[in-house]
C-alpha cells in the first residue's frame, strides 16, 4: 500500500485496541473519533486496518462514530471465547451443559432479531430477558418433543440429528429456577444460565440493562446487531428460527412467528454450529 507510514501502521494498531475495550465509545474520546473517521473515508488506512486485525485473528465487522469499531475473533485466535471455555468459567462441566449454554446464546440472538429485516436495519433496537428467553427455548423444547414422537423415536434422537433435536430433552428437564441454601438464584438452573448469559453480553457491550429487577429487559446495541449478524448463517440458528422461535410482542406477550424464508440482507462469513466459538471478546 503505497504513502502507509510507520505512523499509519501505529494508528491501525491503536484503532483496533480501541475497539478491543467494549466500553469505550469515540463520542467521548476525540482520538478514538478521528481514528475511526480515518477507518470509515481513508481507503488505503481501512484496508491496513483490516489486514493488521487479520494477523492478530480478528475481523472488523464495521466501524461508526457511536459504537467505534466492532471486532470478532477469527476459529482458532487466541482472543476466541470458546463455548467450553464459557462453561468452564462457570464453573460447569460435561457435553449437555456446553449445548445448554450454546442454545442459550443462540436464543437470545433469535429473540433480539426474530426477522431478517429487524437484523438488517441499523436502527432497529431488540429487546430481551431472561423471561422471555427461557419461554422461547422451552417453547422449542414442546415442538422438538412434538417431532420425536411423530418420528416414533421416543425421544431419542440419531446421532446425526440436528444441535437443537439432541439437546432439547436436557433443556427441557433442567428446572427453571432453583435457590441455593442462601437463597440466590442457582447457576445450574434455566434460569440462572440466562442470566449468566445476559450478563456476560451485557459486559461486552452487546446489551444494555432496560429494566430494573431479577426479570428485567435488556436492549440491543449497534455492537450486538454486527455480531449477530455474523452468527446469522451458522445452522443452528437457521434450525432455531425454522421453527417459529417466539418474540416480544408491542404488547408484551408472546406470539409465535412462522419461519422466515426470505434472504438474509446480510453478509455473514461466520463458521460453526452450537457446539463452536458463538460469541467473541
Amino acid at each position: 500500500m503505497p504513502g502507509i507510514s510507520m505512523d499509519d501502521a501505529e494508528d491501525a494498531a491503536r484503532l483496533i485496541a480501541c475497539g478491543m475495550r467494549p466500553r469505550q465509545r469515540p463520542v467521548k474520546d476525540r482520538a478514538y473519533r478521528d481514528l475511526v473517521v480515518r477507518y470509515r473515508t481513508e481507503s488505503d488506512f481501512r484496508a491496513l486496518a483490516e489486514r493488521t486485525a487479520r494477523g492478530l485473528g480478528l475481523k472488523i465487522l464495521g466501524a461508526t462514530e457511536d459504537i467505534g469499531i466492532a471486532l470478532a475473533a477469527l476459529p482458532n485466535s487466541v482472543f476466541e471465547t470458546k463455548i467450553e471455555d464459557y462453561v468452564r468459567v462457570a464453573r460447569q462441566r460435561g457435553e449437555g451443559e456446553r449445548l445448554l449454554h450454546g442454545i442459550i446464546h443462540l436464543a437470545v440472538a433469535a429473540l433480539a432479531f426474530p426477522r431478517p429485516d429487524d437484523l438488517a436495519n441499523d436502527s432497529y433496537t431488540g429487546r430481551v430477558s431472561a423471561e422471555a428467553v427461557d419461554r422461547a427455548v422451552r417453547d422449542t423444547c414442546d415442538r422438538l418433543s412434538e417431532k420425536a414422537a411423530a418420528t416414533e423415536a421416543g425421544g431419542d434422537t440419531p446421532a446425526d440429528a440436528p444441535e437443537l433435536e439432541k439437546v432439547w430433552s436436557t433443556y427441557a428437564r433442567r428446572p427453571e429456577a432453583a435457590l441455593t441454601k442462601d437463597g440466590r438464584l442457582a447457576m445450574n438452573s434455566t434460569k440462572g444460565m440466562i442470566t449468566r448469559a445476559l450478563n456476560f453480553l451485557t459486559d461486552q457491550g452487546f446489551l444494555a440493562v432496560a429494566g430494573a429487577g431479577e426479570d428485567g429487559w435488556y436492549r440491543t446495541t449497534p455492537r450486538y446487531q454486527l455480531q449477530v449478524r455474523e452468527m446469522a448463517s451458522t445452522s443452528a440458528f437457521d434450525e432455531l428460527l425454522a421453527l417459529g422461535v417466539v418474540p416480544i410482542s408491542s404488547r408484551g406477550t408472546l406470539r409465535p412467528v412462522p419461519p422466515q424464508s426470505a434472504d438474509r440482507a446480510v453478509d455473514s462469513e461466520a463458521p460453526g454450529t452450537a457446539d463452536e466459538g458463538l460469541f467473541h471478546v
